[in-house]
């Protein structure tokens, strides 16, 4: 069926195709939580239920999420222009973060009115079976949704509509606990408002809800760490070219689903052909650009044919290695070379170590610089300590 809705919906991997799916899931979702809305105000108006007004605010947040996802496909596929050369797909990430907020405010409104209910010992009105049974019918309605979104979400490989789903189920959860609610209050006598609770149970599960979207957006603006799986699967690629050597120095930031602008430093063989070099990095960059991903190389001669330089890097490795022990925090060295002199030889290299590294750069320095004299009194260490994106040289 999703075939004749969706335009080449088999090909997910063109972008246009991704694009009309995630339209389509939002656009569904948009009409199916503006009906349940609807519903569950009605009912919630009628019957005096707090717990059913929560849970109709919770399928309006829902309504706006899914106008957030129909807005961010649509802005993710309008090009780069003068001003936005990197694209317009970050507005989602704002447009999420002004819905949060709103998810929040209505969440903390609906946890007043519920307390204030308790406290002045309002009853709600009796319940009957068939506004029971209309609200249980929207679990269902829920849990269609959810395997809905799980699907067109797993087809495109979109983390968004997997999050949909994800709190699809967690509406099925928040709407059961209001028909459990609404039995008990018609046919059990409590000594509270069970309608009030539950009501106070869903409005702290919408301001969760709303807490989490608003810090997740939040971390996306301000530039989270990439995700550990993409990153590796960059490094994997790279290094499976023959004649790449090692990487170090990998930048990745991200503009938006599928977006990618990255950096890296490529080591190759000092001795061959700069050309032949030069080319394999444009092949590296061109295979790169076919996934969408646009791809910087900085091209890094090392030498590994003369001996010295290899003795020495060796050593110097079983140092780094054993420093990294010490402190059972990792520390990589790349960038290795030497440059021999009349009066001394420059051992010269990079250090990548993590911020949670109890040395600061300067302590780095002084212990490498140490051992590196007791190989040879006239190595002089010239040394680059990289710090997540920071770098500190020291030496000369």
């Amino acid at each position: 069926m999703l075939n004749k809705l969706i335009k080449d919906y088999n090909y997910p991997q063109k972008p246009e195709v991704r694009i009309r799916v995630g339209r389509f899931a939002g656009f569904v979702g948009i009409f199916s939580n503006l009906v349940l809305f609807v519903i569950k105000l009605v009912i919630g108006i009628i019957t005096g239920g707090i717990s059913i007004i929560a849970d109709s605010l919770n399928n309006l947040s829902d309504c706006g999420s899914n106008i957030l996802t129909v807005v961010g496909y649509t802005i993710s596929g309008k090009p780069a222009d003068k001003d936005h050369p990197y694209g317009h797909a970050r507005m989602e990430y704002l447009s999420s973060l002004f819905i949060s907020m709103i998810i929040s405010f209505l969440g903390f409104e609906m946890l007043v009115t519920s307390i204030e209910k308790i406290i002045d010992n309002e009853p709600s009105d009796a319940f009957s079976l068939p506004l029971i049974i209309i609200m249980a019918s929207t679990i269902i309605v829920k849990a269609l949704i959810a395997i809905f979104y799980r699907k067109l979400g797993k087809h495109i490989s979109s983390d968004a509509l997997k999050a949909s789903a994800i709190d699809s189920i967690g509406d099925v959860i928040a709407t059961s606990a209001v028909v459990v609610g609404m039995v008990l209050t018609k046919y059990a006598s409590l000594p509270f408002d069970i309608d009030a609770v539950i009501g106070i149970l869903v409005a702290i599960y919408i301001i969760i809800m709303g807490i989490k979207l608003v810090v997740e957006s939040s971390s996306t603006l301000i530039g989270k760490a990439p995700d550990p799986e993409f990153t590796h699967k960059i490094i994997q690629k790279i290094k499976s070219y023959e004649g790449v050597l090692g990487i170090h120095d990998l930048v990745i930031h991200s503009y938006g689903a599928n977006r990618y602008f990255v950096t890296v430093h490529v080591e190759i063989d000092a001795d061959t052909e700069v050309m032949h070099s030069h080319d394999l990095m444009d092949i590296i960059e061109a295979d790169f650009l076919k996934d969408g991903i646009n791809l910087v190389i900085h091209m890094d001669p090392i030498s590994i044919s003369d001996p010295e330089t290899n003795d020495v890097k060796t050593r110097c490795l079983i140092i780094v290695s054993e420093i990294s022990a010490e402190y059972s925090q990792p520390m990589s060295m790349h960038d290795f070379r030497i440059v021999k002199g009349i009066t001394h030889t420059n051992i010269i290299f990079d250090v990548s170590v993590t911020d949670e590294f109890p040395l600061k750069n300067k302590e780095i320095c002084d212990v490498l610089t140490e051992k590196i004299k007791e190989i040879n009194p006239l190595y002089n260490l010239v040394l680059t300590i990289d710090r997540d994106y920071f770098s500190e040289r020291y030496g000369e």
